[in-house]
C-alpha cells in the first residue's frame, strides 16, 4: 500500500536524538496509529509500550531485537517486529524511511 486515506495527521513532529531521527503519527478511525519518519544514519536505542511492526520503505539498517544476540540487516521493503515493553537497538547505515504500525 503506498498511500493511506481518510486519515488524521498530528501537526506536531515526533523528533529524537537532535533530530536524527524524526516521525508524524497517523490515527486511523478504527482506533489504530502509524508513524511515517526517517531515520540519519547513526547507532539508537528506542523503547516500546505496543508492539511494533516496523516496515523498512528505503535505506539500510542493522538491528537488534529483545533476547537476540545477533544484529539483523534490513532494507527497504523488508519488515521487522517488535514486542511490546521492550527495547530495540538499530544501527542506521544509510538514510532510511520508514512506517511503524503499532499493534493493541
Amino acid at each position: 500500500m503506498s498511500q493511506f486515506e481518510n486519515v488524521t495527521a498530528v501537526k506536531a513532529a515526533n523528533i529524537y536524538y537532535d533530530g536524527k531521527v524524526t516521525s508524524r503519527t497517523l490515527l486511523f478511525s478504527d482506533g489504530s496509529k502509524k508513524t511515517l519518519g526517517i531515520l540519519l544514519p547513526g547507532d539508537y536505542e528506542f523503547g516500546t509500550e505496543a508492539a511494533e511492526i516496523m516496515e523498512m520503505l528505503a535505506g539500510e539498517v542493522e538491528v537488534l531485537l529483545p533476547g537476540e544476540t545477533e544484529w539483523q540487516t534490513v532494507v527497504g521493503g523488508e519488515t521487522f517486529n517488535v514486542p511490546a515493553n521492550s527495547k530495540f537497538g538499530i544501527k542506521v547505515k544509510t538514510v532510511a524511511d520508514y512506517c511503524c504500525s503499532y499493534i493493541e
